[in-house]
């Protein structure tokens, strides 16, 4: 580590949670150079839903490598972005009967979320925007103003303006009557508040502290955007490409978003990918080169990312996820009702969350876990949360093992 230590800068965190030099991954396992394996139950903050080096991915990515594929295209046409775009429109698109058009833009989460800011305040005319206590999405400046975590918002050195922050559903003072305050608030001139350009929301806020939000709740957010002329925007960006049980966290609830942002595993391998889905007739609002990337769509991530879609194909891997939540859930749930009152177990699906109520205890838990080969990380107001996101492929005997290791380490600590 000293090479890190001596030249790296300080801002570097993931390496000194986990104090040690890895050499290899494959799916749910990293081994560092000294030979010894770990259980991923961090998977890349959410990036490989699909393990670490996906045999089906890396032998595209090889081959399309060796025949010279266009690796850096910007946004030109090519055959590997092509073959994504249609695999995209025909697995995920078509069967939910949405007509997106799809924004390829800078090639991390924060760029999606920058990139629907641009357009619905161009879209409105407005400029303020809602987003809710607790979330996250991104670091830019724009995003980072969304944002709730106040360690990020204070980095920025300049005011993070033209936010207008609500109560998530779970959060103190949240729920429909927070929401209803606000319309009140919005049809009093004297309350000098204007509309919004567009709510921007995350159905499960990971980074939050895995919270998650009701279909009611979400429901009334978008009845409310609609009704002030407002954008509604999701931010599926680490609960989205299967990490619920089905494609979009939002499946199933009969919503219709005029933005989605993804981002993290759309690039199938942990190659960087981030698109946006825009309704047509807002989409119609760019002009042509408006906002640009020098990474918007490469080709790494279009040939991975197809690959991805593949397990989409049929429900297989939706059913497993669904099951191996269970399993999640169940176990959480054993180690909180050991732990008595101040433990909660929070999630939807492969992301679960265990809120130990402190994030001294949090941390301490998860420097025991890497002592014992498992990787975790905090989330949550004071890093209190204990976040399980493993890869969605991950074997059951991994998944055993990596819960039999979280248990312990809370057992022994608390």
């Amino acid at each position: 580590m000293e090479v890190f230590e001596k030249w790296e800068s300080e801002i570097r965190g993931y390496s000194r949670t986990y104090p040690t030099v890895f050499a290899s991954a494959s799916n749910a396992r990293m081994v560092d150079e000294s030979g010894r394996s770990y259980v991923d139950f961090f998977a890349g903050a959410g990036v490989l839903n699909f393990g670490h080096n996906d045999p089906r991915m890396k032998r595209a990515m090889i081959d399309f490598l060796e025949a010279d594929g266009v690796a850096h295209g910007l946004d030109m046409a090519t055959t590997t972005k092509r073959d994504f775009v249609s695999a995209f429109v025909a697995t995920v698109l078509e069967p939910r009967g949405m007509t997106m058009r799809l924004q390829f833009m800078g090639p991390t989460g924060t760029n999606a979320v920058e990139a629907a800011l641009k357009l619905a305040r161009r879209v409105t005319g407005r400029r303020e925007v809602v987003a809710f206590t607790h979330g996250f999405h991104g670091m830019t400046l724009g995003s980072l103003a969304l944002t709730g975590n106040d360690v990020f918002r204070r980095a920025a050195g300049v005011p993070l303006e033209h936010v207008h922050r609500l109560p998530f559903e779970t959060a103190p003072g949240g729920g429909l009557p927070a929401l209803e305050a606000y319309r009140a608030q919005l049809a009093d001139v004297s309350s000098g508040l204007t509309a919004p350009a567009a709510f921007v929301v995350e159905t499960i806020q990971a980074e939050g502290g895995v919270n998650v939000a009701s279909a009611e709740w979400l429901h009334a957010v978008q009845q409310l955007a609609r009704e002030v002329g407002a954008l509604f925007v999701i931010d599926e960006i680490q609960v989205g490409c299967g990490r619920t049980g089905s494609y979009f966290s939002f499946d199933g609830m009969g919503l219709d978003p005029d933005i989605v942002c993804l981002a993290k595993g759309i690039g199938g391998y942990g190659t960087p990918l981030a698109m946006n889905l825009n309704k047509p007739e807002l989409d119609a609002r760019w002009a042509p080169g408006e906002h640009t990337g020098t990474f918007r769509g490469q080709g790494l991530s279009f040939v991975a990312g197809r690959e991805a879609l593949r397990y989409f194909d049929d429900d297989t891997l939706m059913t497993q996820v669904r099951a191996k939540g269970e399993r999640i859930r169940a176990a959480l749930l054993d180690l909180a009702d050991d732990a008595g009152d101040g433990f909660a177990v929070r999630g939807r699906g492969m992301i679960r969350g265990l809120d130990v109520g402190d994030g001294a205890l949090a941390k301490a838990v998860t420097a025991r876990c890497f002592d014992d080969g498992l990787l975790i990380c905090p989330c949550g107001s004071g890093g209190r949360v204990l976040k399980v996101i493993p890869p969605l492929t991950i074997p059951d005997d991994d998944l055993t093992e990596g819960l039999e290791i979280l248990a312990g380490a809370v057992r022994r600590t608390i």
